[in-house]
């Protein structure tokens, strides 16, 4: 198929980039134990894709340039993490046992728990496009799904773990914006049905068992005072980037982020609007309200 453009980058003194799979951008100045990250902004898809859905149909899925709108997370003493490859390829917000074994050729050598995800076809490894046509016209191979986890989720997941364990160990606690974008209008696989209109700003902290409350309470007060619509674990709760490395008893705290695209892009023609140099500004001025939270929270 004709693949959707790459990003191209090179990196420099103050980010780490594995081509194809993540970029790292580290604090400049003080470091805060804040960590941003994109698991779905990626855009670089891979030769051994193999699907059958045409390109735009593709970028349907990615939240592009989420990686953008936080980019002044480090200015701000933030670390961000992105991911480079589309999650339609694998999707590093699923758990590794969310995985449809009918999507694969031969038996799968560990334990599957599929999800409703996995049943709707957008799983660990998609089976469907965001518009519920099949993505492929074959089955994965078993070497196929490893590959893809090895070669991008788990070095994924290992450089976010590593980046929280480490601030996590200099402040004695870390604060994780998991960050993403959402379609303004609900589409067929969305978890509230088709058809609904959705809020400018989601949070999510799985029913308060990832952040303390009142971390969630300050970003949604902070986000309203910006003048935005903002809600709370509707349509969405957060799910294994915010599940796996939260611990809020032991200072690790982890809130989702979703931000409607209707707000930044032409959700048809997958380009910037008018309104995505505002947002970016404000989103700026949400990142130095956490930063200062946090820093009266930590001793920063």
């Amino acid at each position: 198929m004709n693949q959707p453009p790459k990003s191209r980058g090179e990196g420099t003194a103050d980010e780490t980039r594995i081509e194809g799979v993540l970029v790292e951008r580290r604090p400049r100045g003080t470091p805060a134990p804040v960590v941003f990250d994109s698991p779905h902004s990626g855009a670089d898809y891979p030769d051994d894709f193999r699907t059958v859905v045409p390109p735009e149909r593709l970028r349907l899925a990615e939240d592009m340039d989420v990686d953008a709108l936080f980019a002044g997370a480090p200015a701000r003493g933030a670390l961000l993490l992105a991911a480079l490859f589309p999650r339609s390829y694998i999707d590093p917000n699923r758990p590794l046992s969310d995985l449809d074994p009918d999507l694969i050729l031969g038996a799968w050598p560990e334990k599957l728990a599929p999800s409703a995800k996995s049943a709707l076809g957008v799983g660990l490894i998609w089976r469907n496009e965001p518009t519920g046509g099949p993505m492929y016209n074959r089955k994965l191979t078993v070497r196929e799904v490893q590959a893809r986890i090895d070669g991008c989720y788990r070095r994924y997941h290992d450089r976010l773990r590593a980046a929280l364990d480490d601030a996590h160990a200099r402040h004695g606690a870390v604060w994780h914006l998991n960050c993403h974008s959402m379609p303004s209008v609900s589409g067929p696989l969305s978890p509230e049905g088709p058809d609904i209109d959705r809020p400018q700003f989601n949070l999510g902290d799985r029913d308060g068992t990832t952040c303390d409350p009142s971390f969630t309470a300050f970003v949604r007060e902070t986000i309203e005072g910006l003048g935005y619509r903002c809600t709370v674990n509707d349509p969405y709760k957060g799910v294994e980037l915010v599940r796996a490395y939260s611990d809020p008893a032991r200072g690790r705290h982890s809130l989702q982020i979703e931000i409607s695209r209707a707000l930044y892009m032409d959700e048809t023609a997958f380009t910037r609007t008018n309104g995505f140099g505002a947002l970016k500004a404000d989103i700026d001025r949400l990142i130095e309200a956490i930063v200062d939270y946090v820093g009266a929270r930590s001793g920063n």
